[in-house]
């Protein structure tokens, strides 16, 4: 619950501070120095895994109500995805897991917890596979919010957000 709060609050503050379309959010971002093997981040490697009850129960966050899917199944979605680096970077996702923005994971308000994505970038072509584990994003015409590795990889740190397309990994 202390993430999902988080981000609310972010999600508040980008919405009233920021006109800017893409972009990172003032103190959130890159670490001064990240890793040199952002490139070499495998992808998630998907498996069967028991899904997370208490983070796949309907929510609600600026009066808006969020069914999550209740299993794996086919899915997919074009649209603008975000990324989220150090403000998050260590603390707890929905799924109670610590946030790491150098695994490939993501934040999406629907997909199961946990389950696997392909995210394909509509202008480089490049794909990554990563794992959904937290919920989010919640700023309006944002799709998934992924993390700093898998954006990275996606080639789109510096705008901020990219127009993909995610495909649900049915096992």
């Amino acid at each position: 619950m202390r993430r999902l709060a988080t981000l609310i609050l972010f999600a508040l503050l980008a919405a009233c501070s920021s006109t800017k379309k893409g972009g990172y959010y003032k103190d959130d971002g890159p670490e001064r120095s990240p890793p040199s093997n952002l490139d070499r981040v495998p992808d998630a490697k998907p498996k069967s895994e028991p899904l997370n009850n208490a983070a796949n129960r309907p929510y609600v966050v600026f009066g808006k109500k969020y069914v999550p899917l209740t299993k794996v199944q086919p899915f997919h979605q074009s649209g603008v995805a975000s990324w989220y680096g150090k403000r998050f970077h260590g603390q707890k996702t929905s799924s109670g897991e610590t946030y790491d923005m150098y695994a490939m994971t993501a934040a999406h308000p629907t997909l199961p917890i946990p389950s696997y994505a392909r995210v394909k970038s509509v202008k480089t072509g490049k794909e990554v596979i990563v794992r959904i584990n937290d919920r989010g994003p919640f700023h309006s015409g944002r799709i998934i919010d992924l993390s700093y590795a898998a954006a990275y990889r996606l080639g789109f740190i510096g705008a901020g957000s990219g127009e993909v397309q995610i495909e649900a990994i049915v096992r």
